[in-house]
């Protein structure tokens, strides 16, 4: 038992990777099965609390990652964790927007958030398999990466367009009305309802728009993990840190989201500190083969700073605003 606990998958020993799960599942039992068993509305205290726990966890994991496999590997680990939870955060103006479309009350809106987690958790699986699969057949993927995240810097940096996507025209959301049936209000924190079917009298399966909010959700997330995925492989390779970090993030973000909603409008710098940190990551890649590694010190301490920088700056500019 104890050699089958010590098979690499992926390479890393597979107890790693079982720790992790186990981790990531006592804290989804004690989210969802203990401290919000009853659906209720979180306000901003509650959410920042919460949010410091997974963060607290977050922490001892990449202290474990130290003890357990050095310092690299730890410092790689916390710079995926800061990049992917920075870029996300555009996300939740985005989850925002979603659940307001839908008019979702706020003591339904955890539920939501919470079971998009568990969909993150198998996309992002899939998304990073499929790029360590390709950056290690092919070297050259990871230039492609670095390209991307230039162009995508670049762009975000001279970009003056606000996103604000019309998501009564979404694609996925016409072919969900199209093809399923759908009811016009909300049944609880219920995602299906078997309902009378009007004229048949048929008790039919239907689709509330909680569930809708949810699929849409999901997408959103995979949209933006299209930036983020590739940032943290141009940090590592590894794809147990790779994964690990962007688990954490994403659990801590979501558990912000009730704090940061409603101070999105605050970080009025951040888009461009977002874009100085793609730019970084992607530069580093092409740098590699001039100037060697840039070790995991400074790349932490540059991501640091740039997202310390551009938060600090939003919150100067806007504080008589918010007063």
């Amino acid at each position: 038992m104890t050699a089958f606990f010590s098979i690499p998958f992926l390479g890393t020993p597979s107890w790693f990777w079982l720790a992790f799960i186990a981790i990531v599942i006592s804290l989804l039992v004690l989210d969802l099965g203990v401290l919000h068993r009853d659906q209720r509305e979180i306000e901003m205290g509650e959410s920042l609390l919460l949010y410091s726990g997974y963060f607290s966890v977050g922490m001892a994991f990449g202290g474990w990652v130290w003890w357990q496999l050095g310092a690299t590997k730890a410092l790689e680990f916390y710079t995926g964790l800061l990049i992917e939870q920075s870029l996300s955060m555009d996300n939740v103006f985005v989850m925002a927007m979603i659940l307001g479309f839908f008019a979702i009350p706020r003591r339904y809106q955890h539920r939501v958030l919470f079971w998009g987690i568990l969909g993150v958790i198998v996309l992002r699986a899939l998304m990073i398999g499929l790029g360590t699969a390709l950056v290690q057949r092919f070297d050259w993927v990871l230039y492609v990466f670095g390209a991307f995240l230039l162009l995508t810097g670049v762009k975000m940096l001279f970009s003056r367009e606000e996103r604000h996507p019309d998501l009564a025209q979404n694609p996925m959301l016409k072919f969900l009305r199209r093809h399923i049936r759908i009811t016009d209000e909300l049944h609880g924190g219920r995602f299906l309802v078997r309902l009378r079917a009007p004229g048949s009298g048929k008790t039919l399966r239907y689709a509330t728009p909680l569930l809708l909010a949810l699929v849409l959700i999901e997408l959103a997330d995979l949209v933006f993990a299209v930036d983020s995925v590739p940032a943290v492989f141009a940090i590592t390779q590894d794809p147990f840190i790779v994964y690990t970090s962007n688990i954490f993030a994403i659990l801590g973000l979501r558990a912000l989201y009730f704090a940061l909603a409603a101070l999105m409008h605050r970080f009025i710098y951040l888009k461009y500190a977002l874009a100085l940190v793609l730019i970084f990551i992607g530069g580093k890649i092409f740098l590699h083969g001039w100037i060697g590694t840039i070790p995991a010190t400074l790349s932490l301490g540059v991501t640091f700073s740039l997202l310390a920088g551009g938060v600090l700056l939003s919150l100067l500019k806007t504080r008589k605003k918010s007063a």
